[in-house]
């Protein structure tokens, strides 16, 4: 499948989740006091960029105002690692991070 094609696939899909759940209610696990997490349109679209940089997954988390962008979110893949999409202010990846269980250290790359 194009590359163009998946994306607007992965973000239709994640744009009904969040009308399905009510526009926005912040889904995944919960936040700790200084974390607040996306809601409403900004979420549906940071959920979609992230999944579409990734290529699929589960998003478990997300944060606005991150220390490290202005938006991130936390995808769990289907072999259990995480990815935390790093996005900016426009929903463009400007870098993520993989953690996997067997290899704290991550693998940072960039978008481009």
């Amino acid at each position: 499948m194009k590359r163009k094609t998946r994306i607007i696939i992965v973000a239709a899909a994640a744009a009904l989740a969040a009308s399905a759940i009510g526009g926005g209610v912040a889904l995944g696990g919960p936040a700790s006091d200084d974390e607040t997490p996306i809601t409403g349109p900004a979420r549906a679209r940071a959920e979609a960029a992230a999944l579409a940089w990734t290529g699929g997954g589960r998003v478990t988390g997300t944060e606005a105002g991150d220390e490290e962008s202005y938006y991130e979110v936390e995808v769990t893949m289907p072999d259990g690692s995480q990815v935390d999409v790093q996005l900016d202010e426009a929903f463009a990846v400007v870098g993520s991070e993989t953690d996997r269980s067997d290899d704290e250290s991550g693998d940072e790359s960039d978008p481009a």
